[in-house]
């Protein structure tokens, strides 16, 4: 009962997320199944700049900063994804992501998260346009 429960829970979390926003029932059904939600002390690196990816992650509850090549270049809140390049390339992390705060954070995993693209197309559509905003958003950064 108490892991229907934090399904249920982890459906509305993943309502709000932009990257799901648009999702069946049915299909962040499919989500929240394929993840667990974990919580995380204040200072905690989720994540470290060159080593491989294993999982990606969805920032419920908290604050994290993400620092490339020892430079702080964005902090991230409630909704935010982080972790899934590298779980599309199977490269290195391109960034350190750290606890500011005490963080709730669903995590979903390398072969979960491939199933889940395969199992509900719309998801692979909605992060292909959420990469591309990235790029935009770095494209400007670098070029004006």
């Amino acid at each position: 009962m108490l892991r229907r429960m934090a399904r249920m829970n982890h459906l509305d979390h993943l309502a709000s997320v932009t990257l799901f926003s648009a999702c069946s029932k049915k299909e962040l059904q499919a989500v929240a199944r394929a993840s667990d939600q974990v919580e995380l002390s204040a200072g905690r690196a989720l994540c470290e700049q060159g080593s491989i990816g294993r999982e990606a992650f969805i920032i419920l509850d908290g604050t994290a900063e993400v620092r490339r090549n020892g430079r702080k270049v964005a902090t991230l809140g409630a909704g935010d994804p982080f972790g899934e390049l590298a779980l599309l390339d199977h490269g290195p992390r391109t960034a350190t992501v750290s606890a500011v705060t005490d963080l709730k954070v669903l995590v979903i995993g390398a072969r979960e998260f491939a199933g889940i693209l395969d199992e509900v197309p719309p998801i692979a559509h909605k992060l292909l346009k959420s990469l591309a905003a990235r790029i935009r958003e770095l494209d400007v950064k670098a070029y004006g």
